[in-house]
């Protein structure tokens, strides 16, 4: 797998790299990730990266973007905070990755069974994470077709405020940040959300979430 390059990551489209997204999360379900001399790879981008993709996903251990979508070093901007929210921070992080840098495809990754997701739907306040989680508990608020058990012990409740909580951060990040919004509406970038089974692997993307142009 070759190391990217400035030349090469011009070369890709933002549909192009939601596909090799796709295929690289193929590749880990499988188990076929592909081989990389990650030394090389490390030589030979330090002098300046060019990665295709920034990937903002929760902390959780088992969610490493590289991994479950095979890609290198170099390839992806990684941006990781529980419950796969949005800050100035993380809005700043991903325009240096786009507009600077040239990154073709923003990706909100949540995932199954995520404990700040849980968190929200126990209304759980424990030092700086009660802010972190009000963050996402107008997610938990949006979810009205459960009525009872509306906690953390209710699975199906659970993973329905995560794809929530993905949607709107998508449309978070269109609505907080000019310099994106131009960007996607422009086509120089897309953007979508998804969510990855911690138990499988596969990650699955939300076409109601997808702006391609």
């Amino acid at each position: 797998m070759k190391t990217l390059t400035k030349e090469l990551q011009e070369s890709i489209s933002p549909s192009k790299a939601l596909e090799l997204l796709k295929d690289g999360n193929k590749r880990f379900v499988s188990n076929l990730k592909i081989n990389r001399n990650l030394l090389q790879q490390a030589n030979e981008t330090s002098d300046g990266q060019h990665p295709f993709a920034v990937i903002l996903s929760c902390i959780d251990s088992r969610t490493s973007a590289e991994l479950i979508f095979d890609q290198g070093l170099g390839d992806v901007f990684s941006v990781r905070i529980a419950g796969n929210i949005i800050n100035e921070d993380i809005l700043g992080s991903m325009e240096f990755g786009c507009k600077v840098a040239g990154s073709k495809i923003i990706v909100v990754l949540g995932h199954t069974k995520c404990g700040a997701i849980k968190g929200a739907c126990d209304h759980v306040e424990m030092g700086n994470l009660t802010a972190l989680l009000t963050k996402i508990r107008p997610a938990v608020d949006d979810e009205v077709t459960v009525k009872e058990n509306r906690n953390s012990g209710n699975s199906v409740f659970v993973e329905k405020v995560s794809s929530i909580n993905v949607k709107r951060t998508v449309k978070a990040i269109i609505e907080r940040s000019p310099i994106l919004k131009e960007m996607i509406a422009s086509g120089q970038i897309g953007i979508v959300g998804g969510t990855h089974d911690i138990s499988t692997g596969e990650v699955e993307f939300y076409d109601d979430t997808l702006i391609l142009k």
